[in-house]
């Protein structure tokens, strides 16, 4: 199997404080780089949790600016009125 160089640009502490962890587990960075990219081909994912809560936050957001709206004009909502606008928050529209 042919062996490629992978370059990778990292902040200058992290790469010093990486190359440490490495050491004190018995690895270099080579292989641990390895070991990153042979489980998110086998698992087809990356193996750990990534995630923003800008969607949460935003929800949370909007749920706040409806609770304002409710109490400045007395407008209330049904359940299906309710659940189109979360669903539309939460795909982005």
């Amino acid at each position: 199997m042919e062996s490629l160089t992978l370059n990778v640009r990292v902040d200058g502490n992290d790469k010093k404080n990486f190359e440490k962890f490495c050491n004190s587990v018995g690895i270099n960075v080579s292989t641990a780089v390895n070991m990153f990219i042979k489980a998110v081909l086998r698992e087809q994912r990356i193996p750990f949790e990534v995630k923003s809560n800008l969607s949460q936050d935003i929800v949370y957001e909007k749920l706040y600016e409806a609770e304002i709206e409710m109490q400045t004009n007395n407008k209330r909502y049904n359940l299906d009125e309710i659940s189109s606008s979360l669903n539309n928050i939460i795909e982005g529209k």
